[in-house]
């Protein structure tokens, strides 16, 4: 099936990314809404990977940017794993081109697991700042271009993983941990969009529908996570990982 840019199918498009914009910006894991909207839409899957990367772009920056502006997090303390977050998912946006990417599919819902028990299980995750069990350089190094490269690969969950890595790892509040994931998942988000303008897999008219929606969702939801605070996050975040694992077994 064809993409066809039809009134209908564009509204369809924008109120699934406005959604996942809302999503995205307080637990992660708006790709679960909106991929999934635009493979229904008749763009192939390639595609909808390149597409989903335009219109999120749009999300991720405005959630970051309300969230610089409201003092939850500095540019300071984000710039320096920004580019690590960027390079890592540039190079997972080469590889998913080239790639087998089948592999992931087991890979995938044991990160998920994790992330969904541990906010589950350990009810204090977060609720306080804790001893980091990496060092910055560590951390930024190794576990902040890991998570880039698999956005770039997928994107689905990207800032569940940042955000769980921040407060598993680095022993950050959890409302803080979520701000810092959506500075680092704009940045892999840009880059890995680079990567699909270049190799031409993007739809356009899909993408501009969408990212409208993706900026007013992005907006409300960071407004209601610094609001919510870990209260809304925490389960949030389950909810999705939970949503994640049953379309990845649903799927396979």
């Amino acid at each position: 099936m064809d993409f066809a840019a039809d009134p209908s199918t564009l509204l369809l498009l924008f109120g699934a990314a406005t959604l996942a914009g809302f999503v995205d910006a307080i637990a992660g894991g708006g790709g679960l809404i909106t991929i999934p909207a635009l493979l229904v839409a008749g763009v192939t899957p390639l595609g909808a990977l390149g597409t989903n990367k335009a219109q999120s772009v749009f999300g991720s920056a405005t959630a970051a940017t309300t969230l610089i502006r409201k003092k939850v997090v500095s540019k300071r303390e984000v710039a320096p794993p920004f580019l690590r977050a960027a390079v890592g998912s540039a190079i997972g946006a080469m590889v998913v081109r080239q790639f087998d990417t089948d592999a992931l599919d087991i890979v995938i819902p044991v990160v998920l697991v994790l992330i969904g028990g541990y906010f589950l299980f350990v009810p204090s995750a977060g609720e306080l700042e804790r001893t980091p069990r990496l060092s910055v350089p560590v951390y930024r190094n190794t576990v902040v271009p890991a998570i880039g490269a698999y956005d770039g690969l997928l994107g689905p969950g990207t800032g569940s993983f940042f955000a769980a890595s921040g407060v598993a790892l680095r022993g950050l509040h959890l409302v803080k941990a979520t701000a810092v994931a959506k500075t680092l998942n704009f940045a892999s988000n840009a880059a890995a969009l680079a990567v699909f303008i270049v190799g031409g897999e993007v739809v356009w008219k899909a993408a501009l529908a969408m990212m409208g929606g993706q900026a007013m969702g992005a907006f409300a939801g960071a407004h209601t996570m610094v609001r919510g605070g870990t209260r809304l996050i925490r389960p949030m975040v389950v909810a999705m990982s939970v949503a994640m694992l049953v379309r990845y077994f649903a799927s396979s």
